[in-house]
């Protein structure tokens, strides 16, 4: 099968490939660039374990061919961390509230969580579990990911309070 050439930033990493036009896009992050923080769970887009940040929007790479990314800005889990290695706000607070457990689910969580928390700031708790809805746990019961997201959107909303004093 013919290759297609792609371009695209992956976690502000400019990646130039040339893949196979039915190449899943969690297949290129994972075996192509090594990046194994978004999960291969169901392959049909329920699950969410695959759950990526693409132009600003969460999608699911298991149902997203690498060609379609084409031109696309991409955020996985290792892109969450600040450059010094410092941890995302959403990344802490799954530490410290134990959001996880196996953490098969994690990082799909926790970029549904920051996609959901750039388009709402300050959620209710309520919220918060319909903003994540299309991300499963089979181990938690949900009630220590809902406080993860919370303390994240706590700490963001105090980082820019400071920042606009």
């Amino acid at each position: 099968m013919s290759k297609t050439p792609v371009k695209l930033t992956v976690n502000g990493n400019p990646v130039e490939a040339e893949v196979e036009p039915r190449t899943l896009l969690i297949h290129f992050l994972r075996e192509e660039l090594g990046l194994t923080g978004p999960h291969i769970g169901c392959e049909t887009s329920h699950c969410g374990a695959c759950t990526v940040d693409m132009n600003g929007t969460s999608v699911k790479a298991c149902t997203v061919f690498t060609v379609q990314a084409n031109g696309a800005d991409v955020l996985t889990v290792e892109g969450m961390a600040g450059a010094d290695g410092s941890l995302h706000p959403l990344q802490e607070g799954f530490m410290a509230e134990h959001g996880l457990q196996c953490g098969y689910c994690t990082p799909g969580m926790i970029l549904r969580a920051y996609r959901f928390l750039q388009e709402n700031p300050n959620p209710s708790d309520e919220e918060i579990r319909w903003g994540i809805s299309g991300n499963l746990c089979r181990c938690t019961g949900y009630q220590n990911i809902v406080k993860a997201i919370r303390y994240a959107a706590d700490k963001m909303a105090a980082a820019g309070r400071e920042a606009a004093e």
